[in-house]
C-alpha cells in the first residue's frame, strides 16, 4: 500500500565485493526505479568491514530519497536488488521467487519470509558481498516489531553509516535519540577508518 504523499527516507548502500564502484551505481539505478525519486547522495567513502575480519575493504554511500511507498515495501524492494545484484553471504535457507513480469531492473524477487530480510538473522550475518542495501531512517517513524527496526537500530555505532549520511542530512534529527545526525557522528566511538574517495 503507496501512501498519498512521498516521504523523505535514508538508505546506506555497501560493497566490498567486485566492481564496487558499477555495483553501487548500478544499485542507485534501480533504487531510482523501484523505491522513489532520488533528492541527493553522499560522496563515496572507503571503509573497514565492520564487525568481522575481512581482506576486501567496503566502499559505502547513502542516498535520501522520496518514496510514496511504505517501510516494508521498501525493504522488500532493497531484497530484490540485492538479489538480482547477487549479494553472498547471506543464509542458503534464504529462497526467492521471480514474477513474470521483468523489466530493464531485473527480475522482482521476494524472499521468503520476513526472517530472510530481518537483521538479526542468521541470513543476516556479517560478510563480504557484492552489494549491501539498509534502510536507515524513514521520515521520523519510529517502529519495532520482529520484522523491522526503525530507525536502524545499529546506525549510531557504524562511522561509516554516520559520515555519508551527515553529508545529506546533517541536520535531521533522530527520532529515537532526539539529536541530529551531526551530533550522532560526533558521539560515535567507532575506531574504524573511514575516508573519502576523490
Amino acid at each position: 500500500m503507496k501512501t498519498l504523499r512521498p516521504t523523505r527516507i535514508y538508505l546506506g548502500l555497501g560493497s566490498n565485493l567486485g566492481d564496487r564502484m558499477s555495483c553501487l551505481q548500478h544499485a542507485e539505478k534501480l533504487i531510482g526505479l523501484r523505491v522513489g525519486r532520488i533528492r541527493e547522495r553522499s560522496r563515496f567513502y572507503e571503509s573497514e568491514p565492520w564487525g568481522y575480519a575481512s581482506g576486501h575493504t567496503f566502499i559505502n554511500a547513502c542516498l535520501a530519497v522520496d518514496t510514496c511507498q511504505d517501510p516494508f515495501q521498501v525493504v522488500r524492494a532493497l531484497f530484490s536488488i540485492e538479489q538480482f545484484l547477487g549479494r553472498s553471504g547471506r543464509s542458503e535457507m534464504t529462497l526467492s521467487v521471480t514474477t513474470e513480469t521483468e523489466s530493464d531492473a531485473g527480475p522482482v524477487m521476494e524472499p521468503a519470509t520476513w526472517e530472510d530480510m530481518t537483521p538479526s538473522s542468521p541470513g543476516r550475518n556479517y560478510a563480504d558481498r557484492h552489494i549491501d542495501l539498509d534502510l536507515l531512517l524513514f521520515g521520523d517513524l519510529v517502529l519495532e516489531n520482529q520484522h523491522l527496526k526503525l530507525p536502524h537500530p545499529r546506525m549510531e555505532d557504524r562511522k561509516f553509516v554516520l559520515l555519508p549520511l551527515a553529508e545529506i542530512a546533517p541536520e535531521v534529527v533522530h527520532p529515537v535519540k532526539n539529536i541530529t545526525i551531526r551530533e550522532m557522528l560526533k558521539q560515535c566511538t567507532d575506531p574504524g577508518v573511514v575516508r573519502p574517495l576523490p
